[in-house]
């Protein structure tokens, strides 16, 4: 399944998206992190090979997130934690270069990826989880008009070994049409400046 728009293209996520990702990781050196994952060149295979194993398993599907005006590799995303039986999945581990943050290419990335969750699939909620100390991602989570709900205390151990606490946020079934019109329009207004441009 791919996702089209405008600027943003999800593929299903491949090992052949390896060298493109470990590109798009080097832009910013987003393995350095401290709030997120990202892996590194050494790690990247394993990376894309737990992503397809969870896969296998119903749990997750994962993306390669392509700027498609140039057919770049500027990220991944996936959807986790898939609960048919209960309508519900995560837009989670999303990570992109650093060049391309805070621009059309994620919004779009996260509208295809809503509109086919609830859309498509019937969802009745989309979660969004992410590090308690990552503001940039929770400022971003809300940009889109989730709400933040809670605080899950020593939610994961990171690499480093520090216990993390994870945020989570949410958009429901009833909030979706209003959240679908200010992603258009946040779109909209990224066209016309690029056009201005």
């Amino acid at each position: 399944m791919v996702f089209e728009g405008t600027v943003a293209r999800l593929e299903p996520l491949t090992m052949a998206h390896a060298e493109g990702l470990i590109a798009a990781a080097n832009d910013g050196e987003l393995w350095r992190s401290k709030v997120t994952v990202v892996p590194s060149a050494a790690t990247m295979a394993a990376y894309i090979g737990k992503a397809l194993d969870e896969q296998a398993k119903g749990r997750q599907v994962p993306f390669a997130i392509v700027h498609r005006p140039s057919g770049v590799v500027a990220g991944t995303t996936r959807y986790m934690n898939v609960e048919d039986a209960h309508r519900r999945r995560e837009i989670g581990s999303t990570w992109i270069a650093a060049s391309r943050q805070r621009t059309a290419l994620n919004t779009e990335a996260k509208l295809l990826m809503l509109t086919h969750a609830f859309e498509d699939l019937r969802c009745i909620r989309v979660e969004f989880v992410t590090d308690e100390l990552n503001t940039q991602s929770r400022a971003a989570i809300l940009r889109l008009g989730a709400k933040e709900e809670g605080v899950f205390r020593n939610h994961m151990v990171m690499p480093d070994g520090r216990l993390r606490h994870s945020v989570c946020h949410s958009i429901i079934e009833a909030e979706w049409p209003a959240v679908k019109a200010r992603l258009l329009e946040r779109l909209a207004r990224s066209e016309a400046k690029a056009g201005a441009a």
